[in-house]
């Protein structure tokens, strides 16, 4: 069974920093995409920052500068370092992974992770 697993969250003031991990278990993870999506109250769930298995990288527009994916295939585990945070990155953030099973695209999430920006 694929399992992502989410931690790191919690209350920060603005300005500040936080590092987000994501442990995967289920797969082969050097050859995986791993992505990290949140969602603010009320609005939807948006992509943040995307690592691939070659380690390039996608930021959405309003982290890049502010935000760093990384992975240590070592221990199965990627991470989103959030620096400069605002109130407006305030959100759950979920790990994603999703792939091809039996010729069908396949979305795994992990539980979520509160990060609150606040002063």
């Amino acid at each position: 069974q694929v399992q992502l697993v989410e931690s790191g969250g919690g209350l920060v003031q603005p300005g500040g920093s936080l590092r987000l991990s994501c442990g995967v278990s289920g797969t082969i993870f050097s050859i995986i995409d791993v992505a990290w999506y949140r969602q603010a109250p009320g609005k939807e769930r948006e992509l943040v920052a995307k690592i691939f298995s070659d380690l390039n990288t996608n930021y959405a527009d309003s982290v890049k500068g502010r935000f760093t994916i990384s992975r240590e295939n070592a221990k199965n585990t990627v991470y989103l370092q959030m620096n400069s945070l605002k109130p407006e990155d305030t959100a759950v953030y979920y790990c994603n992974y999703n792939r091809l099973r039996f010729a069908k695209p396949v979305d795994y999430w992990g539980q979520g992770t509160q990060v609150t920006v606040s002063s």
